[in-house]
């Protein structure tokens, strides 16, 4: 992990925080969150290593205003009462270029459960300005009711206006500090 060690922060001109949750059960809405942070600490030892990562909830933008406020609103983030969702790194199953899991533990509207991300590490490179980047790839799949976003409708088939299934994504490009 040589190569990799040191502590680096995301960069948001860069990366992106996502998710994907199915809708009517026929297609998939996209959106990401736009005001977050985060700090990775790669040690020599990956079980060293930690991360840790802040977004703010009513930065949500799924490209449509309506949805954005019903999604900052009491059924889903309730962004008032729980501005922030927080993410704390308890392990690193990471080989020697990054490419593995981390689990950690994900905190949502005050729920607190251990996720794991499947991370894949694209290297380290300096950028035309002098910056040491390391760029990665994180996702997982969480149950939102479980976080307390039970918010459903019912469809006139007998099923549900959205999935229980949320995929987060992460791309990544962090600066080495």
């Amino acid at each position: 992990m040589s190569t990799l060690t040191g502590t680096y922060n995301l960069d948001p001109a860069h990366s992106s925080v996502g998710f994907t949750v199915r809708h009517a059960m026929v297609t998939k809405v996209r959106g990401e969150f736009t005001d977050y942070e985060a700090s990775i600490t790669v040690a020599e030892d990956p079980s060293a290593s930690t991360a840790t990562g802040t977004v703010r909830t009513e930065s949500i933008d799924t490209r449509n205003e309506d949805r954005d406020a019903h999604v900052r609103g009491e059924d889903f983030f309730a962004v008032e009462q729980y501005p922030e969702m927080t993410f704390n790194a308890t392990s690193f199953d990471v080989d020697a270029n990054g490419n593995g899991t981390v689990t950690g533990d994900l905190t949502i509207k005050g729920t607190t459960k251990p996720v794991t991300f499947e991370v894949e590490t694209f290297g380290v490179e300096e950028d035309p300005f002098g910056n040491i980047r390391m760029g990665f790839e994180a996702r997982t799949t969480i149950n939102r009711s479980e976080f307390g976003i039970d918010f459903q409708a019912p469809l006139n088939s007998g099923g549900m206006m959205l999935s229980e299934k949320v995929g987060i994504e992460i791309e990544g490009s962090a600066i080495k500090q």
